[in-house]
């Protein structure tokens, strides 16, 4: 017998049909003899909708803008996953599994105040725990939880992945399975390249960086708490047959472990590329040199809530002026460039330039640490194909380039076969 955590996205739960499917995923862990805990999403779409309805009803008569209140905004939209809950612990019960919904609140799932992403404080697994000892199917509602104003708190887009993870770590499971509209974790976007592959594990290290560089598989923060608490995360299929062969497996489901480094014993070079596009480029031209001027520009960025990413300097010659150039999501160009501006005399830059529509393409591996040259395999393929590189940035398992967008899919492809990604 296990304790297994599953939790189950928005296209799992898109309907009444999808959520009796995943109900037979879970009648099979139950009738194996498991503890389960089941997490859900809101049904697709939904909660698009919700916020589409929060902004609608608190725009000013007349004002091409609104300002919603954020603990209102949380009560509205925590109730997708609130309805779905319900929905799916009805269906288990119509099976004859002993189920029961459970909001965050209720569990408790303690966060921060900061309504709309907040972050999760303590979950206390006791209650849980007792609710397996009756052999209940505990139902929850994933993305919300409570916070210290005894409200209702929301973790943050894809905040349920986050959810899932943190109540397997509060009951100490033996594994968190995440089932989504995808089989597993691949080298690349197989939308790119068909010739990507499914991995049978990767660390968490790698899969933190591929969650932050574009891959959309598992949220950043998930993977997080993964890594600190050392659970062990299946990404799986929710649409794969629940009775197929392999399905039980409690080891070694179908899918892609995530898991911690020691477990792989055959570790790649290079594991996957993943890219992010609508990366805006800003380059501060002629900046006096002097101690406090990184802090003067980046300082006032953070405070307006911009992530600023790849960073590159150029000192003069002389050493008295320096170019800076960093990125920034396109969407938040125009309030980057407002922010700067605001501080050009304290800065002292005598020119800003930017441009769009770039890209950021990362190689990324754990056994990068051991190799030399991989950063200069990556440069020879790319100016083979005619791909100037703008920006370079590099950790101990990551390179990431920056190129012009409309190169994305051709760097992409070019990089998967280079490092022979596209090979069994």
């Amino acid at each position: 017998m296990a304790r297994i955590v599953m939790k189950f996205g928005g296209t799992s739960v898109a309907d009444i049909a999808r959520i009796r499917n995943v109900a037979r995923h879970v009648k099979r862990e139950v009738d194996a003899g498991h503890e389960v805990a089941v997490v859900v999403s809101a049904m697709a779409g939904k909660t698009n909708e919700l916020v589409a309805w929060v902004q609608d009803a608190s725009k000013a008569e007349g004002a091409n803008f609104n300002i919603y209140d954020a603990r209102e905004y949380d009560a509205v939209v925590a109730s997708g996953e609130q309805v779905t809950s319900g929905l799916l612990a009805l269906t288990l019960q119509a099976m004859g599994i002993h189920a029961r919904s459970w909001q965050g609140w209720q569990i408790p799932i303690r966060t921060d105040n900061a309504h709309g992403a907040a972050r999760i404080q303590d979950i206390d697994g006791s209650f849980l725990i007792k609710r397996f000892g009756e052999g209940q199917v505990a139902v929850i509602a994933g993305f919300q939880g409570i916070g210290p104003d005894n409200r209702i708190a929301t973790l943050g887009r894809g905040g349920s992945d986050t959810s899932a993870v943190a109540i397997a770590a509060a009951v100490k499971a033996d594994r968190c399975d995440i089932y989504t509209d995808v089989d597993g974790v691949y080298t690349t976007d197989p939308r790119i390249e068909p010739k990507a592959r499914r991995l049978a594990k990767i660390s968490f290290e790698e899969m933190l960086e591929m969650a932050s560089l574009g891959a959309k598989v598992l949220q950043v923060r998930s993977v997080e708490l993964a890594m600190v608490h050392k659970v062990r995360t299946f990404v799986r299929s929710s649409f794969e047959d629940p009775d197929a062969p392999g399905m039980g497996d409690l080891l070694n489901p179908p899918g892609t472990l995530i898991c911690d480094e020691d477990e792989i014993v055959e570790q790649q070079v290079v594991t996957g590329i993943a890219y992010a596009k609508d990366e805006a480029q800003i380059s501060l031209r002629r900046v006096a040199d002097r101690p406090g001027v990184a802090a003067g520009i980046f300082g006032p960025l953070a405070e307006a809530n911009i992530n600023v990413d790849m960073i590159v300097q150029n000192i003069s010659e002389d050493g008295s002026r320096t170019d800076m150039t960093f990125t920034v999501p396109s969407s938040d160009l125009g309030k980057a460039l407002a922010v700067l501006d605001r501080s050009r005399e304290t800065i002292g830059f005598e020119l800003v330039q930017h441009d769009t529509g770039m890209a950021k393409v990362s190689v990324i591996g754990i056994g990068m640490r051991s190799h030399a040259g991989v950063a200069a395999t990556a440069f020879k393929a790319l100016s083979e194909k005619g791909i100037n590189i703008r920006a370079i940035t590099t950790s101990e398992i990551k390179i990431s380039i920056l190129i012009d967008g409309a190169y994305t899919e051709l760097a992409v492809r070019t990089l998967h076969s280079v490092y022979g990604l596209d090979k069994q």
